[in-house]
């Protein structure tokens, strides 16, 4: 384990925007980093726990220390007729954690396929896609209290999961650092391929059988094809969650705006818009600016082209919110998490 200096974080934010940490570790072990908690020299300094970089937004130097969590390893725990549970450290990337689920015919997390970022950021935000959540096939998870270093276990009600939420987002936030996950696994598939473009996506394929490859494969091309590559292009993926409204104001809207989009909420008062949809509706999709801008397949993903800066993206997200809600009185709320 080596403590550095004055690293550059580009290479650890999908945005590739560059800032600059004044320390910086990576870490393998529980011991690792449990070490560099109690350094004295860290003590009164900030901390930014770091995963895959791929929700974050630096919009400056970090004066502190960021910690990048390594814990590797899946590990089955259990098993039995009709569920098996593994456990993955937080270190593991989450795609690669799905392709081993995939290639052991364990279904569960086949539609959240290419879905950036490491298993330990998973349930933080709940991630989820066509149809499937975290929460739906989580078990529970470890995590170290920061204040008392003790590890803590978090079963599914703990961790109070709402859409692209969690505990660890509000009330523990920067209070926890979670070490593994569990999920419990189907061995008989129930498949989800209602939303979004999947069942075309298998037709086009030319599937017989339906499968959870199947549905990774559709997934994983729906995504390459809307979504940039952030190895090419800088970005986070999502920038903003999916508005959720109440019905009667849906319904007004979709008096003035015909075509306008929704989805179920799990909130019965409530109905979910896409957020790609309003900021197409409202003139941005495409938009560049310089360096920056909105990308020209999906208005949902803001775009670094190679020398942007975080400020100029986090000033860009405020005039979409404030040009969506003038239109739509809808308030845009971002997905990733300004540094």
């Amino acid at each position: 384990m080596e403590i550095q200096e004055n690293i550059s974080l580009q290479p650890y934010n999908t945005f590739g925007l560059q800032a600059t940490a004044r320390y910086f570790v990576e870490v393998n072990t529980l011991e690792q980093l449990v070490t560099v908690l109690k350094d004295n020299t860290f003590q009164n300094l900030p901390r930014l726990f770091l995963g895959g970089g791929s929700n974050i937004l630096l919009t400056k130097d970090f004066e502190g220390i960021v910690i990048k969590i390594n814990l590797q390893g899946i590990e089955k725990q259990q098993e039995n007729e009709l569920h098996v549970w593994l456990k993955a450290g937080a270190g593991v990337v989450w795609h690669n954690f799905v392709l081993h689920c995939i290639a052991q015919n364990w279904a569960g997390v086949e539609n959240l396929s290419l879905i950036p970022g490491t298993v330990g950021a998973a349930p933080m935000q709940n991630i989820g896609a066509y149809g499937v959540e975290i929460k739906d096939v989580f078990d529970e998870l470890e995590a170290l209290n920061l204040s008392t270093l003790q590890i803590e276990k978090f079963a599914l009600d703990d961790c109070q999961f709402g859409y692209r939420e969690s505990v660890f987002k509000h009330i523990y936030k920067n209070q926890y650092v979670i070490l593994s996950v569990t999920f419990r696994l189907n061995k008989t598939p129930n498949f989800h391929i209602e939303y979004g473009a999947i069942k075309d996506t298998i037709a086009e394929m030319g599937v017989q059988q339906l499968s959870i490859k199947a549905i990774s494969d559709a997934v994983i091309h729906i995504r390459q094809s809307k979504l940039p590559n952030p190895a090419e292009i800088g970005n986070s993926g999502s920038f903003f969650k999916n508005p959720e409204i109440p019905i009667a104001q849906f319904q007004a809207l979709k008096e003035r705006f015909p075509a306008m989009v929704s989805f179920p909420s799990i909130t019965p008062a409530l109905i979910k818009v896409p957020a790609g949809w309003l900021i197409e509706q409202a003139g941005w999709k495409g938009f560049k600016d310089g360096h920056i801008g909105v990308h020209a397949k999906q208005a949902l993903v803001l775009v670094n082209y190679g020398g942007g800066k975080g400020n100029d993206i986090k000033a860009l997200s405020e005039k979409i919110q404030a040009s969506v809600f003038e239109k739509f009185g809808i308030l845009l709320h971002p997905e990733v998490n300004f540094i």
